[in-house]
């Protein structure tokens, strides 16, 4: 069964960077397209990224205007990690960060969650 953790999380100031970690074991990382959500306090979940499977060529779709040009994810089927590098932050980035999975394509179902990481932007 596919498992994910997410790492990196912490408390940054404002402007700063983090990169965020998403290990996923018990399965073959190529065939699973990853996807990054946050949920800001008192808001829903939200979709930020998404990379495809390596098997289905790796391409990266984004969700929200609010990331673009500062957020980019990335994955490294050798370590069975994606990562979300995150810069320019700002104080409306704080929230819970999760990676998800989804067989093959962004547009799937994503049945495995890891458990979240805290991500803080304040001064």
């Amino acid at each position: 069964q596919l498992q994910l953790v997410e790492s990196g999380g912490g408390l940054v100031q404002p402007e700063g960077s983090l990169r965020l970690s998403c290990a996923v074991s018990g399965e073959t990382l190529q065939y699973y397209a990853i996807g990054w959500f946050r949920q800001a306090p008192g808001k829903e979940r939200e979709q930020l990224l998404c990379i495809s499977s390596s098997s289905s060529g790796g391409s990266i779709a984004k969700y929200v205007d609010s990331v673009k040009g500062r957020f980019t994810i990335s994955r490294d089927d050798a370590e069975n990690t994606v990562y979300l590098q995150m810069n320019s932050l700002k104080p409306e980035d704080t929230g819970v960060y999760y990676c998800a999975a989804s067989f093959d394509h962004c547009s799937g179902h994503y049945g495995s969650w890891g458990q979240g990481t805290q991500v803080t932007v304040s001064s």
